[in-house]
């Protein structure tokens, strides 16, 4: 009798205990639903901002299906890296670069430089297009090995520190929405736009 009551315990624990992780994972449907549609492994404030349609082409599961260029034409965070990777005619080369990592500014990342600097910067192509290549880094990189140092595709190397869900990168620019997969890359949100020296 007293095994048994034992028992009942132990289950109704370990059920308890699955329904808190459950919670931990996410608030709300399309919270908890994001982690496995992204690899198990999505995570950051920003991912709420995705479209939780599969349908909508901003959506982890269209994103990955595209080649990281186009996937990120239809998120609607980088709408402003979009119209610069395509103004310096990157897109036919990240799309077919073969596996990579995305350093994505979103749109408040453009929007935290000043005005006259950044229609500077976009008015430079070499300028602009070793910036966007300063935020992209060969292999696709798990959250579990991203803190380090990376050699970006313009060159010079980029840091990642932190761990778990809380990453910074070169000290300043939060990931805030991470892990994001297409279908040729490892995309991480950032909120602030990389400058190389």
């Amino acid at each position: 009798m007293y095994g048994k009551r034992k028992l009942t315990a132990l289950a109704a624990a370990a059920t308890f205990a699955f329904s808190l992780a459950l919670t931990a994972c996410g608030s709300g449907g399309a919270m908890t639903a994001m982690p496995a549609a992204a690899g198990d492994g999505t995570f950051g404030p920003a991912c709420a901002g995705l479209p939780a349609d599969p349908a909508d082409p901003g959506s982890l599961e269209a994103m990955g299906r595209q080649p990281v260029a186009t996937a990120a034409s239809g998120n609607p965070q980088l709408t402003t890296l979009v119209a610069a990777v395509q103004q310096v005619g990157l897109v036919d080369t990240l799309n077919n670069a073969e596996a990579v990592t995305v350093f994505a500014p979103v749109n408040g990342a453009f929007a935290k430089i000043p005005k006259a600097d950044l229609d500077k910067v976009l008015a430079d192509q070499d300028m602009l297009k070793k910036i966007l290549t300063y935020h992209v880094v060969a292999g696709k990189i798990a959250p579990g090995q991203l803190a380090g140092t990376h050699k970006t595709l313009e060159g010079q190397d980029l840091t990642v520190s932190g761990s778990g869900s809380d990453f910074k990168v070169n000290g300043t620019s939060a990931i805030v929405c991470g892990n994001i997969p297409t279908r040729n890359a490892t995309v991480y949100l950032v909120d602030s736009v990389l400058m190389p020296s």
